[in-house]
């Protein structure tokens, strides 16, 4: 019994692995140059048997033309203008020459009779039976096989015979050289353009190849990866040049997930650890009286913070997958970002913080979430606080204008400023400058949640400007 289940887990084990594994289907190369190649021997084939067909009736039509004009010349070499025929002694010696002339087949057969119908001349000598037969054949005979041209012998405006020439109607129009020239000159079109479509589809498909490998190493870990593609087309160019876009973020992200990944781990660890070493020395008596008190408020800043980062990671993980819910409501921004202001500034009365404002006179409207708004702008004072220059006080600018329909709030400091090198990376996920690292704990996405906030609501949030003198952030909203 354990065997057959054994068995069975081992079988389906087998199954799912051969449902995952990836088809392998038909080249490119192969798929397009053959069912090119079956399409042109197709088309080919339709274009030679309709050629051959007009080729044979035109052959046909013209045999019964020069049928015809012997016809005409044997008529007129027998008649007399006496109204009698006389059937020249040369006349096969003519007949010959005129056939080898107009390349006429042996299988011919001429008549030259009377007005009653009776041979006077048959080439080659037939029977009385033949003969009728020839001049008027049954439809049960053969003979319709046979085509049948009547040319009457005229003298004076009198009919006084007629001369009959029967050909086979199926006698090859052309012979075998000029169907073995003709089947050379088909295969020469075919091959030629299979051969076309080989060389473009491999020069097609070399570059998607090569893409092809290169994604395949990428799914593999090995982002290092240097695709070499020399192509003149535009379409491939930028195919090329977006997969090796696409190859060099993808490998930035990578690693930034592991530093990030790394980044998060020791930022939690800290405070764990100083939370969990403070409460032990408290437990174990290393402590006591004051100093156990101000280990524990220590311990309580800690897991404070703590607190906040985990908080952080849990609303840019909610709003990421689309369960945060932004509200549009009209909004007084400037009585909003008093507000807010004003709540911010109520903890830290006892730091040195000057906070000056820029605000029109006249009343301005926004449509948004004032939770939403209130987070963006306490994110920026935060900033601002945290890039405080050691020498001198920290003074924040808060301006309000509009123009062209949109409202904008500019959040300034007068702080260190943000390195060049990090400014092109201050809204990526997890980032935080080496400076920063050193100065505050955190998971380095305050501006990467704020940004995601400001476009919920229809705006922006951008880095106007940084350097030793401080640094300025605008929040753009709809008005």
């Amino acid at each position: 019994m354990d065997r057959r289940i054994t068995q069975r887990i081992e079988n389906f084990g087998k199954r799912k692995k051969e449902k995952n594994r990836p088809r392998k289907g038909t080249s490119l190369l192969t798929y397009w140059t053959l069912r090119y190649f079956l399409i042109l021997f197709a088309a080919l084939a339709i274009v030679a048997g309709i050629a051959l067909y007009g080729i044979r009736e035109t052959a046909m039509e013209n045999r019964s033309r020069t049928a015809a004009m012997l016809g005409q010349e044997v008529a007129d070499r027998v008649k007399n203008s006496d109204g009698s025929i006389t059937i020249p002694t040369n006349l096969n010696n003519i007949l010959d020459e005129r056939m080898g002339l107009f390349n006429m087949n042996l299988d011919v057969c001429l008549l030259i009779t009377d007005p009653q119908g009776n041979a006077l001349f048959s080439r080659p000598e037939m029977t009385e039976a033949q003969i009728r037969q020839k001049i008027a054949p049954s439809s049960r005979s053969k003979e319709p096989e046979y085509q049948l041209i009547r040319t009457p012998i005229i003298e004076n405006g009198q009919e006084i015979g007629g001369v009959y020439i029967s050909q086979f109607r199926k006698t090859p129009a052309y012979d075998s050289q000029q169907l073995m020239l003709f089947a050379g000159l088909f295969g020469i079109i075919a091959l030629s353009g299979w051969f076309t479509i080989y060389l473009l589809s491999r020069k097609l498909s070399r570059p998607i190849r090569s893409v092809a490998e290169s994604a395949r190493q990428i799914r593999n870990g090995n982002y290092d990866v240097k695709l070499e593609v020399k192509t003149g087309e535009r379409e491939l160019l930028e195919l090329v040049d977006s997969f090796r876009g696409m190859a060099g973020r993808l490998h930035q992200l990578e690693e930034w997930r592991e530093l990030s990944l790394a980044g998060v781990t020791h930022e939690l660890k800290t405070p764990v650890t100083s939370i969990k070493g403070l409460v032990m020395a408290v437990r174990d008596d290393v402590v006591s009286g004051e100093e156990a008190k101000e280990f524990l408020d220590i311990a309580v800043q800690e897991s404070n913070r703590m607190e906040r980062m985990v908080a952080d990671l849990l609303d840019y993980n909610a709003f990421s997958s689309g369960n945060v819910e932004v509200r549009r409501d009209r909004l007084d921004l400037k009585l909003l970002v008093s507000e807010i202001v004003y709540q911010w500034k109520l903890p830290h009365e006892c730091d040195s913080i000057e906070i000056d404002y820029a605000f029109p006179d006249e009343m301005v409207y926004t449509t948004g979430d004032a939770l939403r708004i209130q987070q963006i702008v306490v994110n920026l004072l935060n900033n601002g606080m945290q890039a405080a220059h050691p020498d001198r006080p920290l003074r924040l600018h808060i301006a309000i204008s509009e123009s062209n329909g949109r409202i904008e709030v500019e959040v300034a400091d007068n702080g260190a400023g943000i390195e060049e090198a990090d400014r092109d990376y201050i809204f990526d996920r997890f980032f935080r400058s080496e400076k920063k690292k050193r100065q505050t704990r955190g998971l380095g996405l305050g501006l990467t949640y704020s940004r995601l906030l400001a476009r919920a609501q229809g705006g922006e949030l951008q880095l106007r400007s940084s350097g030793p003198s401080g640094t300025t952030f605008s929040l753009r909203l709809p008005s």
